[in-house]
């Protein structure tokens, strides 16, 4: 399993809540959307006339993002997620979209993410690590896009994201001990890396880019709880051993 997929013809709407999202973090969404298909659609919501959002202002030229003009209604609330949340049915109905990448931290958009998915459409979330627990596990998977840029930096100078002896997150421990127990194993207690993957990501918004790594299985070694083998039948299997 792994969160850098072949590119098909998949095609990705991006909605972008400027007044919620860095332009510092646009590269590595474009990065790992780009690997989950062709992101066609690209929109990028806010009002413009705030100085707050002079940093996107560029960057809508050179990567092809329309701009979408929503003053604000009332002083001090902005209308931003309600016309980004309008155009995102809008294209829901309209059909043709595969998939929705959504960059905001806002958790308004919890309930957008699970209008989303009930039509069988992935969510690709984007955001901070503060981003509210309601509103990344709505999405198919969430990304930090903090975690994302420090990976990139980090193999970029030539250091590994994980290196050993790090102590493992507990959550991630938890999340991946749950869905081996959850899985089916042979007798010698090994299952198949692809039905953990399946499972950790049906309870869960789980990505393993958040953590440093494109796959499943390089993460899963880099955990001494787990070990790894290749099968009779070529397909890596874990065994959990403590």
């Amino acid at each position: 399993m792994s969160d850098k997929i072949t590119r098909s013809d998949a095609n990705i709407a991006l909605l972008i809540d400027a007044d919620n999202a860095s332009p510092d973090h646009l590269d590595q969404v474009l990065l790992v959307l780009g690997e989950l298909g062709t992101i066609n659609i690209r929109r990028a919501y806010g009002n413009w006339a705030k100085p707050a959002l002079k940093g996107w202002g560029s960057l809508t030229g050179l990567h092809s993002i329309v701009p979408m003009q929503q003053f604000d209604i009332v002083k001090g609330k902005s209308a931003t997620d309600m016309r980004m949340t309008i155009d995102a049915m809008d294209l829901l109905y309209r059909g043709g979209i595969d998939g929705f990448g959504i960059m905001s931290s806002d958790s308004d958009f919890l309930p957008l993410a699970q209008r989303i998915r009930e039509d069988g459409l992935p969510v690709y979330g984007f955001g901070g690590a503060k981003t509210p627990l309601g509103f990344s596990q709505a999405c198919t998977r969430f990304f930090d896009v903090a975690a994302l840029a420090k990976n990139e930096q980090q193999a970029n100078g030539g250091a590994p994201a994980e290196t050993p002896g790090r102590p493992v997150d507990p959550s991630l421990l938890e999340l991946l001990g749950s869905a081996y127990k959850a899985s089916e194993r042979d007798e010698e207690g090994y299952t198949t890396l692809s039905e953990i993957g399946q499972r950790a990501k049906a309870v869960s918004s789980f990505a393993t880019r958040n953590y440093g790594y494109t796959r499943l299985s390089d993460l899963i070694r880099a955990i001494p709880n787990f070990e790894v083998k290749t099968g009779d039948d070529g397909r890596l299997r874990v065994k959990r051993l403590r």
